[in-house]
């Protein structure tokens, strides 16, 4: 039904007579010391693709790579833990995974969970008219990147921990709550930056993306750390996607960077049909979700994104 063709967050099998899978699989290398909450971060981080697409995880695979030697077996334990613990509270049973020897310690999941059909939220969904709603900050990929430098106040480190070990589970039930074409697309905000996970949804509904750069929400203290701590896949994000995206002169260049950071566990994007924006809405604040409004969508222009 949907697979890597599309871009999508994660791939889609269907079979007559019952609910479809939707399937993705993510691991990567710590981003914070605590091994416990790297586990939990690395659970959340790929359990999104699922909720991005409309779907509902329910089993996983861990993937697991640690060094063979001079290695504390704790943080082992810590990590499986940590990711567990975060399984657990998204109601996910862990059947299973695969662990090899690595000399970089790497993290993750392959995660299984089922959709209906007729529900499933591409990125290819968006339509002239919608309104863009963000659940989550900016900010984890320059607040990771201070953290390995030492650089990282408490309170940043305390705000990018709590959004990288936050679900988005509540965001993806309230969207199934709704009736069918309230929500158009959604997608998730990781490592390709909002720009990039945004240019991916604009060039696959073959419109342009209107976003208010002042209206996308930061982390606490991030614009402060934004010059200083721009890690390596903002470059590359901004190499990337650039030549798609009209700037306005007028946007600060600090926050200009944070729209092309890469995410951890980051928010979901959504596009809300111009006419129930107003239920998209109050739906995601009764979840507990604070859903910023950062733009609307547009017949496709020269760009697929504009920033302003």
């Amino acid at each position: 039904m949907l697979d890597f063709r599309t871009a999508d967050d994660a791939g889609v099998y269907a079979w007559p007579g019952g609910p479809a899978l939707v399937q993705t699989v993510d691991f990567f290398t710590p981003i914070v010391d605590d091994p416990y909450t790297f586990g939990q971060i690395a659970a959340a981080n790929a359990l999104s693709d699922i909720y991005a697409m409309g779907g509902t995880p329910r089993t996983a695979l861990a993937i697991a790579g640690f060094p063979q030697k001079d290695f504390d077996p704790a943080i082992i334990v810590a990590v499986f833990t940590g990711g567990f613990d975060k399984l657990r509270e998204a109601g996910v049973a862990l059947l299973g995974g695969h662990t090899v020897r690595d000399n970089e310690v790497k993290f993750g999941y392959a995660i299984t969970g089922e959709i209906e059909p007729d529900r499933v939220l591409s990125n290819a969904g968006t339509q002239p008219g919608d309104v863009l709603f963000l659940t989550k900050a900016l900010g984890t990929g320059i607040v990771g990147t201070a953290i390995k430098a030492g650089r990282a106040p408490e309170a940043a480190m305390r705000a990018a921990v709590r959004s990288m070990t936050t679900l988005n589970r509540a965001a993806a039930e309230a969207m199934r709550g709704l009736p069918a074409g309230h929500v158009h697309a959604c997608t998730d905000v990781t490592g390709f930056g909002l720009v990039g996970h945004a240019s991916e949804m604009a060039a696959a509904s073959r419109v342009t993306l209107r976003i208010a750069a002042t209206a996308v929400p930061l982390l606490t203290g991030v614009l402060d750390l934004a010059a200083g701590n721009r890690p390596g896949g903002l470059a590359s994000n901004l190499e990337h996607f650039e030549g798609g995206v009209a700037a306005a002169a007028g946007i600060d260049e600090d926050r200009l960077w944070l729209m092309y950071d890469p995410q951890t566990s980051g928010g979901l994007l959504i596009a809300a049909a111009a006419e129930h924006a107003g239920a998209v809405d109050q739906a995601l604040a009764r979840a507990g979700v604070a859903a910023a409004n950062i733009g609307t969508v547009a017949p496709r222009g020269a760009h697929l994104i504009e920033l302003t």
